[in-house]
């Protein structure tokens, strides 16, 4: 019998306005379920209960939460399976940034690609044909940008399920130089005034970007000033300012860039959602032609300087595309969790280019977009899914649309 030190932190969903009734329940769990949680059936209803694995036994405290569904946590594990294994994170069960440390991590890929075909199928109705490609590097200390919260003069991230800091000096799945920062931050702000707010962090590894999200006092401005700058960096060629996106898993980028524009030339290309210009460079001179598409205006000065051989657009996808008239031969498109949306999915429908690559980090918007493409005689020709974020349920995804 294997116990788990865990609870999940914060109690009741912060949603429910009433008390609710926590039962105590012996759960075979099913699968994993996008987001990280564990499916139980427990007598027709659908129970979801965090840190756990399929086929485990457990005991568990659920609550309904609406309708058939339960949501609960973990007491004991009754039966556990064969790819559990000891969290070495200490914040782990109390931090909500990771869902998977109690996996070994060839599992955690295997259930990834589970998780996504099951995804396609479920909101896409989407049965892939391809083999779902996977890429993958360094589980740990991958990380080269993270978001803190700075609260009561302590740094952390927000508990399980919570909004109750939990304060760190270090977090495992960081890369060195941000958990160097963490812990001169964890050591010092209990000794500065207090504020709380949101502090993202950067780095190229020498250097640190700081983005506080709201106005700190001057000692602890002072501070973040010894330990980095709030100007731009440099990251592997690109020039990142403070307020420009950029990938955060430090050892898949040349991979995630492969993927994406891999088979791509021809005369003309779009790179819509193109950030700094991470895949514009490599676009660049294998067309004639690139237009690279940004909304962000600290993103598209990035995009100018990174690779001025493109023309680089601060527009929208959507107004943008609205405008076009002329076919391209390739579309790169990498939107934000949201996904490429009805209407940007109806102008590319409407233009109709030979291929089309979408890099998306959510299944669910994804299987949408694509369920809209196929529909429109679009093809999948491959998927590759590349974990950025070991340790944690997030899926990035890319996929090669082609017509016949």
């Amino acid at each position: 019998m294997c116990r788990i030190v865990t609870r999940l932190v914060g109690g009741p969903p912060s949603a429910y306005s009433v008390p609710l009734l926590w039962i105590h329940v012996l759960l075979d769990i099913e699968k994993l379920v996008y987001g990280g949680d564990g499916l139980a059936r427990p007598e027709g209803h659908v129970a979801l209960v965090p840190f756990v694995l399929p086929q485990e036994q457990v005991e568990a405290e659920v609550a309904r939460a609406k309708n058939d569904l339960l949501r609960g946590r973990v007491v004991e594990v009754v039966s556990p399976s064969s790819h559990r294994v000891a969290p070495p994170c200490p914040y782990y069960y109390r931090c909500g940034g990771c869902q998977y440390q109690h996996a070994d991590y060839a599992y955690q890929l295997e259930q990834k690609q589970s998780i996504l075909t099951e995804v396609l199928r479920r909101i896409g109705k989407i049965e892939l044909d391809v083999e779902i490609e996977v890429a993958a590097a360094e589980p740990w200390g991958y990380r080269n940008r993270t978001q803190l919260h700075v609260e009561d003069g302590a740094i952390g991230y927000f508990e399980h399920n919570s909004h109750a800091l939990c304060p760190i000096d270090r977090c495992p799945i960081s890369s060195p130089r941000l958990n160097e920062v963490i812990g001169e931050l964890s050591k010092a702000l209990p000794r500065l005034p207090r504020f709380t707010a949101e502090l993202e962090l950067f780095t190229n590894e020498t250097q640190v970007q700081f983005l506080p999200s709201e106005r700190i006092p001057g000692p602890v401005r002072t501070l973040l000033d010894s330990l980095g700058t709030s100007g731009s960096i440099e990251y592997g060629g690109f020039r990142v300012s403070r307020n420009s996106f950029f990938q955060v898993n430090r050892f898949l980028i040349d991979r995630l860039v492969e993927a994406a524009t891999r088979g791509a030339s021809g005369d003309s290309a779009l790179d819509l959602y193109a950030g700094v210009g991470l895949f514009s460079r490599t676009l660049a001179p294998r067309f004639v032609r690139v237009a690279a598409v940004e909304a962000g205006a600290s993103a598209t000065r990035d995009l100018q300087f990174n690779v001025p051989e493109v023309t680089a657009v601060h527009d929208t996808a959507e107004q943008f595309l609205a405008a076009l008239h002329e076919t391209p031969d390739f579309v790169l498109a990498d939107p934000p969790r949201a996904g490429l949306g009805k209407q940007v999915v109806k102008e590319l429908i409407r233009l109709s280019p030979p291929r089309i690559h979408i890099v998306s980090c959510d299944p669910a918007t994804l299987a949408r977009d694509l369920r809209a493409l196929l529909a429109a005689e679009y093809r999948i020709h491959s998927a590759v899914m590349i974990d950025l974020f070991p340790q944690t349920a997030h899926l990035e995804t890319v996929v090669e649309c082609v017509r016949p």
